[in-house]
């Protein structure tokens, strides 16, 4: 148990009793706690295999490499189409997390032999993201704005992109765009 974690256990909320329950069931599977992301996360030599983290609607356990485990159970959630590598198991309730603590330790367990073979997630390629037609009309316009872009971090670049093509309407692309033309220029990233 970290000291340093235990804020957020103090600040949980309407999650209180559940976030102290999966605590302890992570903390039995030997792994070692830390805060990153403001979030309690558990980690094997360093690596993260697990976080805590709390919803309006549930709470989850968030698997880094969920989408390498074997989901015997079905109980593993893409939190959205966009996440390649990290999975969830969502709960509403203390009870389900008592019904799964087998279950979730068996998880974790498939998580660090996972993390230890050195398997890594095969994500997806900036290019194999949609770059929205208004954006791509800009960069071909400016070759400025073409090279700040292409020189800012593959994360950041995928932020952008997916942050311009979930607007549905064109006009609102166009929008966001002009709006992030100066912080690309700058080098800074979406949430920069």
């Amino acid at each position: 148990m970290n000291p340093k974690a235990d804020f957020f256990f103090d600040k949980a909320g309407q999650w209180q009793k559940e976030f102290e329950k999966l605590r302890t069931i992570l903390l039995d599977t030997g792994l070692e706690e830390e805060i990153k992301w403001g979030c309690s996360c558990y980690t094997y030599h360093g690596k993260n295999i697990i976080l805590i983290h709390g919803f309006k609607e549930y709470c989850a356990l968030l698997l880094f490499k969920g989408a390498l485990l074997n989901d015997s159970e079905n109980i593993l959630i893409q939190q959205t189409e966009n996440v390649q590598a990290a999975r969830q198991i969502r709960f509403t309730g203390l009870q389900e997390i008592i019904d799964l603590e087998k279950i979730i330790k068996t998880y974790v367990y498939e998580a660090v032999e996972v993390e230890k073979s050195g398997v890594k997630v095969k994500m997806k390629k900036n290019r194999e993201f949609e770059t929205p037609e208004e954006f791509q009309n800009k960069l071909n316009e400016s070759p400025e704005l073409k090279a700040a872009f292409e020189a800012l971090t593959p994360g950041r670049q995928r932020a952008y992109l997916l942050h311009f093509s979930s607007a549905r309407q064109s006009k609102t692309r166009e929008s966001r765009i002009e709006k992030y033309i100066p912080e690309i220029l700058k080098g800074k990233g979406l949430n920069d």
